[in-house]
């Protein structure tokens, strides 16, 4: 007589920015007969929600294609109340609201939003998150970024755009990737993906990770796998380096790494993890960086002068970045003009499977709810990731 859902019964709340794929949802519903499904499409403004957490009372709730003039309207307080699973990018509950939640599904990867919530504060309701759902199109964009900027493929596009027939000595010097040595700051589905791929591309890769792993067990990935990618037993680095420690960090950087890529979580250990004594130790093989984690991992003042210096006075090569600090990058920044940069707006991780992707990552979790076992990709409230 609480008014709760039965015990036997999971009913999952979807709030997302993203149109409901009945094939998705039906195929949930088949495998999953307990289940009852509500899915709700929000507004979103360049990606980020109107707001963090859902209110009380009624809230109108746009249909695709979005239009002002079409809208359901539902009392968000009752679909909670009757919710045991929430799905979200963003948008969530305050604890009153989520007396009958068994776990929060996000369709992000990243979880550094969370530690501020009063859900996360004040609650132990577990989460999941979307990782590697990203991995292959993010690895796609982060060999692309590399050979781009080895193959000087800015020049040629400029040259295309004013039919020129250059000379190949205007080009300089092109090295392929052989033999040269990818460093993976933060081992996870994106940096395991890019791993397998660059050893194929014949670079030595070296891995990173904020704990030790140092047996063979402790060195497989346990999260959500895109079948047929990713180093799922962590045999692809020739060297597996850890620690959160300024002298763990410059030991890995030490190791005569190329191409720096940036894969690790943003948390309070990892803010500002690279600045001006890093990319001086970077700088000693003119390192090319690529970071697609969160911008404020890098000092970005401190990254825009490793890049200005010369190669000869230990600056680096040139960096790839989809992330900045802040964002949308303001148009008055030096990083838009420099020409040993590549900037994206936050796009690398798009692409038409990942909604598909995500909601595998909660399907595989309510068989594991209804088998008793234990949740994959759940964010460590320690950690932070």
């Amino acid at each position: 007589m609480g008014g709760g859902p039965p015990q036997d019964k999971e009913h999952i709340l979807c709030f997302s920015p993203f149109q409901e794929d009945k094939s998705i949802t039906d195929s949930i519903r088949r495998k999953h007969p307990n289940v009852s499904f509500t899915y709700r499409e929000a507004f979103y403004k360049k990606g980020k929600p109107l707001d963090t957490h859902i209110p009380d009372g009624i809230i109108s709730f746009p249909i695709f294609p979005y239009s002002s003039s079409r809208s359901l309207t539902d009392n968000f307080a009752e679909l909670l109340r009757d919710a045991t699973i929430l799905v979200t990018l963003f948008k969530l509950p305050e604890p009153k609201q989520a007396k009958n939640l068994k776990f929060i599904h996000l369709f992000s990867a990243g979880a550094d939003r969370l530690p501020e919530t009063p859900i996360w504060k004040e609650t132990d309701i577990p989460f999941t998150n979307s990782s590697g759902v990203h991995g292959p199109q993010i690895s796609e964009w982060v060999i692309l970024q590399i050979l781009s900027a080895s193959h000087k493929q800015k020049v040629m596009v400029e040259w295309q755009k004013k039919h020129i027939w250059g000379e190949p000595s205007e080009l300089g010097s092109i090295r392929d990737s052989v033999g040269q040595r990818l460093g993976v700051l933060g081992y996870g589905a994106i940096g395991r993906q890019t791993g397998r791929i660059a050893k194929a591309l014949g670079l030595d890769v070296i891995a990173y990770t904020a704990s030790p792993r140092n047996t063979p067990e402790s060195k497989k990935d346990r999260g959500y796998i895109v079948p047929g990618t990713g180093d799922p037993d962590g045999v692809i680095p020739s060297e597996w380096y850890s620690g959160l420690d300024k002298a763990s960090l410059h030991n890995f950087l030490s190791q005569d790494i190329d191409i720096l890529l940036v894969s690790v979580p943003l948390t309070p250990q990892t803010r500002h993890f690279l600045a001006a004594e890093e990319f001086a130790i970077l700088g000693k093989k003119n390192a090319f960086i690529v970071n697609i984690a969160r911008g404020a991992i890098i000092q970005q003042d401190d990254l825009i002068t490793a890049l200005k210096k010369g190669e000869e006075e230990g600056g680096l090569r040139g960096a790839a970045l989809d992330v900045t600090d802040p964002e949308p990058l303001p148009a008055d920044s030096e990083l838009w003009d420099l020409k040993n940069v590549a900037i994206t707006p936050h796009v690398s991780g798009l692409g038409t499977l990942y909604v598909q992707r995500s909601f595998e990552i909660l399907e595989r979790n309510l068989t594991r709810l209804e088998d008793g076992d234990k949740l994959i990709n759940v964010v460590d409230r320690k950690k932070g990731y």
